[in-house]
C-alpha cells in the first residue's frame, strides 16, 4: 500500500531520465542511423556544412520534443475530459475536439493561404472549441446524450463530418497536398518555429489543468457531491474546457490529429495515481509524452526504412483499447 501511495512520486522523479532515453533513442535511429559522436558534436560544436548536424538539430530533435509535447496535451485533455464528464471515453480525438480543428485549419488554408504560424494556432484552437461546441450541445439535446457510449457515438460522428467537409474542401481548393499534414500527424514535418510559439498557449492550458485538478476531482464524485462541497461546477467546467480546447488546439497546430492518446494515456495515470487529480494530471502528462515519443519510435522500425505513420502505431493499441472498455464498462458513467 505504501509504495502503491508512493507511486505517483515516483513516476514523475524518473520521468526526466525516461525522457532523456526516448529522445536519445529517437535522435540515433531512424532511416538513417547517427552515432552519439555525432549527436554530442551537433549539440556543442554544430557544423552548418555538415548533413547529420543539421538532420538531428532541424528534424529529429524537434520531431521528439514536439511528440513529447503533443502527447503531454492530448493526455491531460484526456483526463480533464474524462474527470469533468465522468465518462471513461471522453478524450478530445473522440468528441470532435481535434476534427474542430482541422476543419478550422482547412478552412483557413483556403481563405487566408499566406497566414503567419501564429494564425494557424489560433484558427486550431476556435476549431477545437467549435468541434467541442458543438459535440456538447447536440448531447445535451438528445436524451440520454451524455452517456458514454452515446457521447462518444455522437462525437464520432460529428468528428466524422467535420473531417470529411475539410476533405471535400481541401480536394474542391486544390490544397489536400498541403492539408494533407494535419490528417496524418506527420511528425517528422514538425516545425522548430511552430513549437516555439506554442509554449505561451500551452503553459496557459497546464496552469489551469493544475490549478484545477483538485475541483476535477470532486467533479468525478457526480455534480451534486461537487456542489455540496462548495464547488461552481459551471465555472470548472468552462475553465477545464478552456484547457482541453487550448491543449487540443495546440497539438493539432502542431503535427496534425492523433487519435487515442487522450483515451488511454488518462485510464493508466488513474490506476497507477488512484483518483486524486492533483496526480492524475501531472501523471497523465508524462505518461502522455512518453507513450507518443515511443511510438514514433517504433513506427520507424515496423516497414523500415519505411515510416508508418505514428497514427496507425496509436490506433493499433488505442482501438483494442477502447472496445475493452466498452465491453467492461458498458454505457453507464463512471461512478
Amino acid at each position: 500500500m505504501g509504495f502503491k501511495k508512493s507511486l505517483p512520486a515516483f513516476i514523475l522523479v524518473m520521468a526526466p531520465a525516461v525522457c532523456l532515453l526516448l529522445i536519445a533513442a529517437s535522435i540515433l535511429y531512424g532511416a538513417k542511423n547517427i552515432s552519439m559522436d555525432t549527436v554530442w558534436d551537433s549539440i556543442f560544436a554544430f557544423d552548418p556544412e555538415s548533413i547529420d548536424h543539421q538532420i538531428i538539430m532541424s528534424s529529429r530533435l524537434p520531431r521528439v520534443v514536439g511528440a513529447m509535447l503533443i502527447g503531454a496535451f492530448l493526455a491531460v485533455s484526456g483526463a480533464l475530459m474524462q474527470g469533468m464528464t465522468r465518462n471513461y471515453l471522453a478524450s478530445p480525438s473522440i468528441m470532435g475536439v481535434s476534427d474542430g480543428s482541422v476543419f478550422a485549419v482547412t478552412l483557413f488554408m483556403v481563405f487566408i493561404p499566406n497566414a503567419s504560424s501564429n494564425m494557424y494556432i489560433v484558427s486550431s484552437l476556435v476549431g477545437s472549441a467549435i468541434g467541442a461546441a458543438v459535440v456538447f450541445g447536440l448531447a445535451w439535446l438528445i436524451p440520454g446524450g451524455l452517456s458514454p457510449v452515446r457521447l462518444a457515438i455522437l462525437g464520432t460522428v460529428i468528428g466524422t463530418f467535420l473531417s470529411g467537409t475539410a476533405e471535400a474542401l481541401a480536394a474542391y481548393f486544390q490544397i489536400s497536398q498541403s492539408i494533407s499534414f494535419w490528417y496524418n500527424a506527420r511528425l517528422h514535418a514538425m516545425d522548430p518555429e511552430l513549437i516555439k510559439l506554442s509554449i505561451p498557449f500551452a503553459i496557459v492550458g497546464l496552469f489551469l489543468a493544475v490549478v484545477l485538478s483538485k475541483s476535477i476531482t470532486l467533479l468525478s464524485l457526480g455534480d451534486e457531491t461537487a456542489k455540496g462541497l462548495g464547488v461552481k461546477t459551471w465555472l470548472v467546467k468552462g475553465l477545464a474546457m478552456l484547457a482541453v480546447v487550448i491543449l487540443t488546439g495546440v497539438s493539432v497546430a502542431l503535427a496534425g490529429k492523433v487519435a487515442f492518446v487522450g483515451l488511454i494515456v488518462p485510464h493508466i495515470a488513474r490506476y497507477l495515481s488512484g483518483s486524486d487529480y492533483r496526480w492524475i494530471v501531472p501523471v497523465s502528462g508524462v505518461l502522455g509524452g512518453m507513450f507518443l515519443a515511443l511510438c514514433d519510435i517504433l513506427a520507424r522500425f515496423v516497414n523500415s526504412p519505411f515510416e508508418t505513420p505514428v497514427g496507425v502505431i496509436t490506433s493499433l493499441i488505442g482501438v483494442p483499447f477502447f472496445l475493452y472498455l466498452i465491453k467492461t464498462r458498458g454505457g453507464a458513467q463512471r461512478a
